[in-house]
């Protein structure tokens, strides 16, 4: 899964500088650890909400590449028609995937407040990055998340840059997982993908066991810049960025650890990478090749079961009919 992650963002790289893909694209490669550990440690009939570097966690929520892919495009084909594009893909159980920074994190907490309501054993994963750590809204739902014991897992992406703004900048601490004060903090090495599975399993047991909240830091790293727009070296040095993938790379990591301990041979890893290659191509051109979707269709889906009726476009004289 990893891999494939990796390939689908050097896709999304390559149809981008293509000018196939527009608008704003956050990359997450370096990052797959995080992605792909965190869904290892919790149940499919959990919950998971993130900001706008979302194109890993939306594929292990159980999307297709070819869905991902022909979203960036703007496609019918996409997971959101379309329409939503880099910042905002959803699956079951996976609510995007949001642009506005750290305002996903008290829709987080209103998720767990949900699984609490209901009854159910679940929990939400509630993510967002270091940049966002100091949002005002945040502590204002660890405060609730607290109060209410809700069982949710806040987890802050540490990839040492918000923006073009390293951590030690723009944080007087930068020990986030001690943020909570109140609420237990794990620090965790978002590079290993074990580390990340391993320490998800236990914030996980402690949640549904009805103790409340706990946090999460993974320190991790971002290889491509903030956006595709921001080239990524004019905050940080190239020999900074090559040396995390020479020494801590996720992928290489896991490889060199499963071939020493004779879990997989060297080819075997090779095939892998020859399959999810040819994965990425076929979704890649199913991407370029697919419809986009037709202006008529602009108003729809604004809400999931309801009769049809209109929307008023740029002006009052354009209407558009939206249907469920």
């Amino acid at each position: 899964m990893m891999q494939t992650v990796r390939r689908m963002e050097l896709k999304a790289d390559q149809l981008y500088k293509q000018k196939i893909i527009r608008g704003f694209c956050h990359l997450c490669d370096g990052q797959e650890a995080c992605c792909v550990g965190l869904e290892a440690g919790i149940n499919p009939t959990d919950h998971l909400i993130t900001a706008y570097r979302a194109h890993g966690f939306t594929f292990t929520r159980g999307l297709s590449v070819r869905a991902i892919l022909a979203e960036l495009t703007g496609r019918r084909g996409g997971c959101a028609k379309g329409k939503g594009g880099s910042m905002h893909m959803y699956a079951k159980n996976f609510y995007g995937g949001n642009g506005i920074v750290g305002a996903q994190v008290p829709l987080g907490a209103g998720i767990a407040l949900a699984c609490k309501y209901n009854g159910k054993d679940e929990i939400c994963l509630t993510l967002y990055g270091d940049g966002a750590a100091n949002q005002g809204q945040i502590f204002e739902a660890y405060n609730m998340a607290a109060l209410w014991k809700l069982p949710c897992i806040f987890i802050c992406e540490n990839n040492r840059y918000g923006m073009g703004t390293s951590v030690e900048r723009a944080a007087a601490s930068t020990d986030y997982y001690k943020r909570g004060d109140f609420i237990p903090g794990l620090r965790v090495d978002g590079m290993d993908i074990l580390c990340v599975r391993e320490a998800t399993r236990f914030a996980a047991a402690y949640c549904r066991a009805g103790k409340g909240p706990i946090l999460m830091e993974l320190q991790t790293y971002r290889y491509h810049g903030h956006s595709m727009s921001d080239p990524g070296v004019s905050y940080r040095t190239r020999e900074e960025i090559q040396e995390v993938r020479s020494k801590s790379d996720p992928i290489m990591l896991l490889k060199d650890r499963m071939v020493n301990s004779n879990l997989a041979s060297v080819e075997e890893l090779k095939e892998i990478d020859v399959d999810v290659r040819k994965e990425i191509e076929d979704a890649a051109q199913f991407a370029t090749a697919d419809p986009e979707p037709p202006l008529e269709e602009l108003g729809y889906h604004i809400y999931c079961s309801d009769p049809p009726f209109e929307v008023r476009g740029a002006n009052q004289w354009i209407k558009f009919k939206s249907i469920s």
